[in-house]
């Protein structure tokens, strides 16, 4: 039994962020995680519009700032607010994660694909406009 409570107590003081207990034994700790997840995905919003706003970034390098920040914008979702972590007990959120993930991904490689179908299918333009007189 004594056991069971050490790891119990192990679990709580080493424990990843967005890994609080979410059985109400501790709400005041699962609302500061929420709020740290809170004030993090704010700064991360503000330093995107920032970065996409100001001139002192070279211009090319700024869709690649922007997209940095989005990475991380999405690690702080994950973490914070939908509890994805190494754990056993969120296998199951990792999966359907996952899922999703490939569906997008199958979904965006399509529409390249036919895209680029079409753009190479397409007669030049001189023909277009003769096709229409």
């Amino acid at each position: 039994m004594t056991e069971v409570l050490a790891q119990d107590n192990a679990h709580v003081a080493d424990s990843a962020p967005g890994d609080e207990r979410l059985d109400g034994s501790n709400v005041a700790q699962g609302i500061v995680g929420y709020l740290v997840g809170l004030a993090l995905a704010a700064g991360l919003t503000a330093a995107s519009f920032y970065l996409a706003a100001g001139h002192f970034l070279y211009g090319p390098s700024v869709p690649a700032a922007l997209i940095a920040l989005a990475v991380a914008q999405m690690g702080v979702h994950l973490v914070f607010f939908l509890h994805i972590t190494t754990g056993p007990e969120s296998t199951n959120n990792v999966l359907a994660l996952a899922f999703g993930v490939l569906i997008v991904f199958l979904l965006l490689a399509g529409t390249l694909f036919i895209m680029t179908a079409l753009h190479h299918n397409m007669p030049p333009m001189d023909k277009l406009m003769s096709m229409q007189r």
